[in-house]
């Protein structure tokens, strides 16, 4: 008896969990419950299963909240695996002069293990290197390994967590550091220039999550994203955006932010790529994402070794190859996003005494 009851209590947190993940609020205890769905469904799977040994007078009310929370955390995470259809193309031969390849990687702070990191730079030899949470440390130790092979930089050395670091072997234009919602979140923007001349339009950006420790709410997170992705609709040229979301690839927020911009995810249909936490293997999801519009193609995309921090690094080349923008599967705003996105921007920019909580 105790067993089966243990089982329904279990199931029962598991579909609190999975409803409330649903409510359209910015509370971040309920913004939380957006992140761990992959958990949650094996918890529930796993509980269906044991639920045949249960007493059979609560056998099926069990099974089916179980089921009930396995399809419905399923139906979220179906399009970041194997089984859904690509919404990016995969690139074709002869793209390489095309192409831009970046290495994100939140470094962590009071992480001190910069050759970890470093070693992976040489190996994969990427044009682009984001580092995020990078401080006055870890830029001189990356300005010492970088400043020949990668000439191009921006640096924006902080204490708080929000640093962040952009060395590039491409020629950068009009770049402009921008603090979009809250003072001490920088983020990075501009323009790549490819080896054959064509110039890319980029976003880096490290919005605050919603967390006891950091935010209460995901309002400024999310106003921050669906400000940029608002900016993106507004410009037809080839775009990236790059960085530490400090969201699921899943979310309400971050599909918005999709939908809004028209920014494909090269993950989709591929498969989650998490990269955090590296120090925790059951409780990992995707947090560092690469965004583009439909001019490009992929070439890769594979998540790289542990670097100290408890984040791993991410690498993805991009092919630029505008006349196969058609078989991409380019996202498109749904009824009342622009509308929500907007809304969620002017309330974020009323409370700014809110901002730092």
């Amino acid at each position: 008896m105790i067993f089966s009851w243990i089982l329904l209590g279990l199931g029962s947190l598991l579909l609190a969990a999975t409803v409330l993940s649903k409510v359209p609020l910015h509370d971040w205890w309920l913004r939380a419950c957006e992140f761990p769905r992959v958990q949650i469904l094996s918890l529930a799977f796993i509980c269906a299963l044991l639920s045949f040994f249960s007493d059979p007078a609560w056998q099926g009310t069990t099974l089916v909240i179980c089921l009930i929370v396995v399809v419905v955390q399923g139906w979220h995470i179906l399009p970041w695996t194997p089984l859904y259809p690509v919404q990016m193309q995969k690139a074709e031969q002869g793209d390489g002069d095309q192409c831009i390849t970046l290495l994100i990687s939140n470094v962590l702070t009071p992480n001190h293990q910069s050759e970890a990191l470093i070693s992976q730079i040489q190996e994969h030899q990427p044009d682009v290197i984001l580092t995020l949470e990078s401080d006055d440390w870890w830029e001189k130790k990356l300005d010492e390994a970088l400043a020949d092979g990668w000439p191009h930089s921006v640096k924006i050395p902080q204490d708080n967590l929000y640093g962040m670091h952009l060395y590039s072997r491409l020629t950068l234009h009009d770049i402009k550091v921008g603090r979009l919602i809250q003072e001490d979140i920088p983020s990075i923007h501009g323009l790549f220039e490819l080896a054959h001349g064509q110039k890319i339009r980029f976003h880096a950006v490290h919005p605050r999550p919603p967390a006891p420790n950091e935010s209460e709410s995901s309002l400024w997170r999310d106003a921050e994203l669906l400000l940029v992705s608002r900016q993106i609709a507004e410009n037809d040229g080839p775009t990236l955006l790059f960085g530490d979301l400090n969201d699921v690839a899943w979310s309400r927020t971050t599909r918005m932010f999709c939908r809004v911009s028209g920014m494909l995810d090269p993950r989709r249909g591929r498969g989650m790529y998490s990269t955090f936490n590296a120090d925790y293997r059951l409780l990992r999801w995707p947090l560092d994402h690469i965004f583009t519009s439909e001019h490009f193609t992929l070439g890769r995309m594979q998540r790289l070794k542990h670097i100290g921090s408890d984040h791993f690094p991410i690498l993805a080349t991009l092919c630029y190859r505008p006349s196969r923008a058609e078989q991409n599967d380019k996202p498109t705003p749904e009824t009342g996003d622009k509308e929500q996105a907007r809304e969620t921007i002017q309330e974020a920019k009323a409370n700014p005494e809110e901002r730092n909580d």
